[in-house]
């Protein structure tokens, strides 16, 4: 009797799991038919993504991962073809560059410059958005004024601040020979150089920040402040346990986009100071642009630049996201 139950109770297990296997294809089939709309939609994104961002990608790993350059690249010149020559060298073009010093020098450089420019993003642009979000008069005003750098492209600004940088001809020399000062070498000596690139990305990349924090300020209820008065807190107590909290899902996002595009930022190194001088200023994005498009162009040697800067950058994104996730945890 007892076997006849478990085989009954199986039997009818199985046969509900076979009703149910048609169904659940069809409850897929149907969510398909239903969101036709949405998919069509997010057709066409999807296929310009591929193709303007994965057959590059998956182009630039191959050639990482072979010696191409000019000289063995294929090409075609008036009614002759000539064939490509380069060979399969596996990871030849990783090891040579994490090997080189080049490659320690531009890293940390680029850390640097990183590190400085975000941290001066978000500070000062922490302090508009509080300054903003306060009742005060013309302040739609100077929201405007301070936006416009942001809606001017990145070149047009970097070509504007190359000139107002100029040591012989530049505007902020001629300010400071007015004032009594002696003129600096703005572009043309490594330590002003790096100084000239931090403060144009800094002009550059203040009024994101400052739109993005002021949101997320603007977001945060006024009963919490209202709230921590009647308790008696001080101004700095409410700034740490309600403002900095609150900003803490818009900073978590802009800090990791800001960094991501500074790492990146290639107009404003090689607009204003082309690199140099002699190479000082040089991030690892402007030198793998050098390798492939500028002498002998190698080919394989940018792309393996850009996989490690990809990897890189990558790594950080997911160690800080992490690191995020267990802080929000601990609170």
């Amino acid at each position: 009797m007892t076997t006849q139950v478990v085989d009954g109770t199986a039997a009818g297990a199985t046969a509900r799991g076979r009703a149910r296997g048609p169904r659940s294809r069809g409850r897929a089939g149907g969510f398909l038919s239903r969101h036709w709309y949405a998919w069509a939609m997010c057709a066409p994104v999807v296929i310009v993504t591929l193709v303007l961002i994965g057959y590059p990608l998956v182009r630039g790993v191959y050639l990482s991962l072979t010696d191409a350059t000019e000289a063995n690249m294929g090409r075609t010149i008036g009614m002759n073809t000539i064939p490509s020559t380069y060979e399969f060298v596996g990871l030849s073009n990783y090891t040579a560059i994490v090997t080189s010093g080049e490659f320690l020098s531009r890293l940390a450089w680029t850390i640097t410059w990183t590190v400085v420019c975000v941290a001066l993003h978000y500070g000062i642009g922490l302090g508009l958005a509080l300054l903003l979000n306060r009742p005060l008069r013309l302040r739609s005003l100077y929201r405007m004024l301070l936006v416009l750098p942001w809606a001017v492209p990145a070149f047009v600004s970097a070509f504007i601040w190359r000139y107002l940088l100029n040591g012989e001809f530049g505007v902020v020399n001629a300010m400071l020979r007015a004032a009594g000062f002696g003129g600096l070498d703005w572009l043309d000596d490594p330590f002003w150089a790096k100084v000239s690139v931090i403060a144009v990305n800094v002009w550059l990349g203040v009024p994101f920040m400052m739109l993005a924090l002021l949101g997320g300020l603007q977001a945060i209820p006024r009963e919490l402040y209202e709230a921590a008065e009647v308790d008696g807190a001080t101004p700095w107590q409410r700034f740490r346990h309600i403002t900095l909290p609150g900003l803490r899902p818009v900073s978590s996002t802009v800090v990791l986009l800001g960094t991501i595009w500074t790492f990146n930022q290639f107009p404003v190194i090689y607009l204003v100071t082309r690199g140099g001088p002699g190479g000082s200023s040089e991030i690892l994005v402007t030198y793998a642009y050098r390798q492939a498009f500028e002498g002998i162009r190698n080919y394989s040697g940018s792309a393996a630049w850009g996989v490690l800067i990809l990897v890189l950058l990558v790594v950080m994104a997911v160690v800080y996201r992490r690191a995020l996730r267990r802080q929000g945890e601990a609170w």
